[in-house]
């Protein structure tokens, strides 16, 4: 935030202050609420970020005693950027978190707003892939207001993103971006086989041994099925929370992505990873040394017959994912069960994932996709993405080519 006329703008927050020093003792808070946030506002604008977080946390303050949720989300958003501005991220993060997870629950009209703050904020964290789901959902929601300013600014944002994130990865083939690659590999794997009929793979499967074997001679992580209890306790009443937010992000949120329903994570989500060190549960399963997530995204399939085909993900999602398993409902005698799969260099692996089962994978290396749902059945997941400490593993180079 930059003012155009910092003389007139200094003016303007003096007279605010003058305002507010006037108020009569037990003068209406509603007042006070106001003035305080539009001088955190200047003060913010003007560079004085000690100021703005003072004047801002009492706005903020304010608007939870009287009740109004929604200046508790905008000003929420305002004091966040004070924090970011001054440069403590880690408080910016919290308070973007909060009035987002507020915006879903009861603030629809605003969810565009929090999603763009946060998204900017991740962007210049670096978190790329994070910043790019955010800004994104921003866009679609601002696409359906159709206010040309918002979707002006939410497509800037956008752009700088995918022009960071296409600068950041090494093009894998000569000629080729990485989205490029993902996206030929991808087309061809769904031109030789599909997740939807299982009982042909057998025959498929030698069409696909040779490229397969090629892709997996890369991966920085093999797939790794965990299951809850055996290989990995996860704690029961968190996943238990993660697997009601999601229900409530999917209904109210979700978007329609490859065939299934995505939905932004929130509170829950949030609360889980800060107590589970997910880092650890890559590292002992894998070896592969990793950073805490960097981005996560909810994951839902919810009719019968609802599938995701074979694919490999963009690059830029991080060199390993960890599928959790929320919630597996299916009716009892139920033919098939839906279940997470992948093609590696010797074949097929079907990953059936109970509730607290996890699987932790390659996706930017690794065919996967999930087989058919059942009448009556549903599943709810939750998608972690990480990046490797080792730098050198975040760009791979010398991939193949995707067959013609």
């Amino acid at each position: 935030m930059v003012p155009t006329d910092r003389l007139e703008l200094t003016t303007a927050v003096g007279r605010l202050h003058k305002e507010l020093r006037a108020l009569p003792d037990g003068a209406a808070p509603a007042r006070a609420r106001v003035l305080t946030r539009w001088i955190g506002i200047g003060q913010l604008s003007l560079g004085n970020y000690d100021d703005a977080r003072t004047f801002l946390r009492q706005s903020l303050d304010l608007a939870a005693a009287l009740g109004n949720t929604h200046a508790v989300v905008a000003t929420g958003l305002n004091l966040g950027d004070a924090h970011r501005y001054a440069g403590d991220l880690q408080d910016a993060d919290a308070l973007y978190r909060s009035a987002l997870g507020t915006a879903r629950q009861q603030h629809p009209e605003l969810v565009d707003y929090a999603l763009q703050h946060t998204g900017k904020a991740l962007l210049e964290r670096g978190d790329l892939a994070g910043a790019q789901t955010h800004l994104k959902e921003a866009l679609r929601l601002r696409l359906a207001k159709e206010d040309a300013e918002l979707v002006e600014s939410t497509q800037a944002a956008l752009d700088r993103v995918e022009l960071l994130l296409a600068k950041a990865a090494v093009p894998p083939a000569p000629g080729l971006t990485p989205s490029d690659w993902s996206s030929r590999w991808t087309s061809w794997l769904q031109s030789r086989t599909t997740t939807r009929t299982p009982a042909r793979w057998a025959e498929d499967f030698p069409a696909l041994r040779d490229a397969t074997r090629a892709l997996a001679a890369h991966q920085r992580v093999h797939p790794r099925h965990l299951r809850h209890q055996r290989d990995q306790s996860l704690p029961a009443a968190l996943i238990a929370a993660m697997a009601e937010e999601a229900e409530k992000a999917v209904a109210t949120d979700g978007y329609l992505h490859n065939g299934k329903w995505n939905a932004a994570v929130g509170d829950a989500a949030n609360n889980f990873a800060e107590q589970v060190d997910l880092a650890s549960v890559v590292a002992r399963s894998t070896g592969l040394v990793v950073e805490q997530p960097h981005t996560a995204v909810y994951i839902a399939y919810t009719e019968a017959e609802q599938f995701l085909d074979f694919h490999v993900d963009e690059l830029g999602f991080g060199e390993a994912n960890l599928i959790l398993c929320l919630r597996h409902e299916r009716p009892s005698g139920a033919p098939q069960v839906s279940a997470t799969v992948f093609i590696n260099g010797d074949g097929y692996l079907t990953c059936a994932l109970a509730p607290g089962d996890c699987v932790v994978f390659d996706g930017a290396l690794t065919p996967h996709g999930r087989t058919p749902l059942s009448a009556g059945e549903s599943v709810t997941l939750i998608s972690f993405g990480f990046r490797a400490r080792d730098e050198a593993l975040r760009a791979p180079t010398n991939l193949p080519s995707a067959p013609q």
